[in-house]
């Protein structure tokens, strides 16, 4: 039986070579990444001048509120509209990484938040149901989501394409992922120093790290949304399990 997958199978000498090849590959890749990181962080800011009040379950907050005594400020922009029953499946599969993050992240001067327009009673419903801690707040009253390009007006959606990852293009939902870095000075100032969308939200998904470390990589073959698998953690159905001796077809 072929329980290869038809994948080359080389002796230990061989292996070890193909390893070292694409060990040197990594390396360049983990330079590169350094260097782009270092470019990152030289970005020039921009002072955020707009009072955005947000509904936190302790009352309304300022933006500059809710660094919590920190000088950094993370904010996942997690997708869940105000009329929506429930968050976004792919956002809450991002939002299951933070609890981990959230201590380490707090000792090196970062607070890490999620800001959705749902109303809070909303986010706190789901937000218990999920399980999670992390701080999330309600931007439902104010221009914070659009203003950083993750909501956009029905016009904006009725005109075929909106503004989002720094170009116009078409967008299947009124609301768009994406994470937010924002600073504060000690005269309290607040500047936004950094904005990823799209792909690169992907920085939150510690999982898809690990999926690209297996032979199977991360197993998705829909071109138009390859995140279909995803459900909310509590809605997976038993994950299967592989039959003895590695097939994976059922045996008649």
């Amino acid at each position: 039986m072929n329980t290869t997958v038809n994948h080359p199978v080389v002796t230990q000498d061989r292996w070890m070579d193909a390893r070292k090849s694409l060990l040197a590959r990594e390396k360049e890749l983990t330079q590169l990444r350094d260097r782009i990181a270092e470019e990152r962080r030289s970005l020039p800011w921009t002072r955020v001048e707009k009072a955005y009040v947000f509904e936190t379950p302790t009352g309304r907050r300022s933006l500059a509120d809710l660094f919590e005594g920190r000088r950094q400020l993370l904010v996942q922009h997690f997708m869940f509209g105000p009329d929506w029953e429930q968050g976004c499946q792919s956002c809450s599969f991002m939002a299951d990484h933070s609890d981990g993050m959230r201590v380490h992240l707090e000792h090196r001067d970062v607070t890490l938040l999620a800001v959705s327009r749902a109303p809070l009673a909303r986010i706190e419903a789901f937000r218990s149901r999920m399980g999670w801690q992390f701080p999330w707040v309600s931007s439902h009253d104010n221009d914070f989501n659009h203003d950083f390009g993750v909501s956009f007006t029905p016009d904006e959606m009725a005109s075929g394409a909106v503004a989002y990852n720094y170009v116009k293009q078409p967008f299947p939902s009124e609301e768009a992922p994406g994470v937010s870095v924002f600073f504060k000075d000690d005269a309290g100032d607040v500047f936004h120093t950094y904005s990823t969308y799209g792909r690169g939200v992907e920085v939150m998904m510690g999982t898809y790290n690990m999926l690209d470390l297996v032979p199977k990589g991360r197993d998705e073959h829909n071109p138009s949304y390859t995140m279909d698998w995803i459900r909310h953690h509590d809605r997976y159905e038993p994950a299967p399990v592989a039959a003895a001796g590695g097939c994976c077809h059922a045996q008649s």
